[in-house]
């Protein structure tokens, strides 16, 4: 996908996060989801990547999605439930998905930033 930033802005955004979490390296990592069209999607998915964690010895798990503003189909069903199925299949112990920011107060006033800095000199 020539010219598009998703892929930079993922790893960018993961980056920013484990360091303001304080989590080394190793502790994230930037998996994918969404697969559609014909060609082939960014990797490493994330059904594979999570069958695998538990054979190499992670038995917790937490899921984030920050590229998502608000629950939804992908987010519980895909993420949520089946991911969460698949690491305890796999032997994972705890697994965890964190809900999205969704009508939150903080969620409403950061997109109402957002949306007015974009729209500077179009109003």
């Amino acid at each position: 996908m020539d010219g598009d930033p998703y892929h930079c802005h993922c790893m960018k955004t993961a980056r920013l996060l484990a360091a303001r979490m304080g989590l080394p390296k190793d502790r994230l990592q930037v998996v994918f989801q969404s697969r559609f069209g014909k060609a082939e999607w960014l990797q490493p998915y994330a059904q594979q990547t999570v069958e695998g964690l538990p054979g190499k010895g992670v038995k917790n798990l937490v899921m984030i999605m920050p590229g998502f503003a608000s629950d939804c189909v992908e987010t519980l069903e895909e993420v949520a439930i089946g991911l969460g199925e698949t690491f305890h299949e796999n032997g994972g112990e705890n697994f965890s998905a964190v809900p999205c920011l969704n009508d939150s107060p903080e969620s409403v006033d950061m997109m109402d930033t957002i949306v007015r800095r974009e729209l500077l000199g179009w109003l």
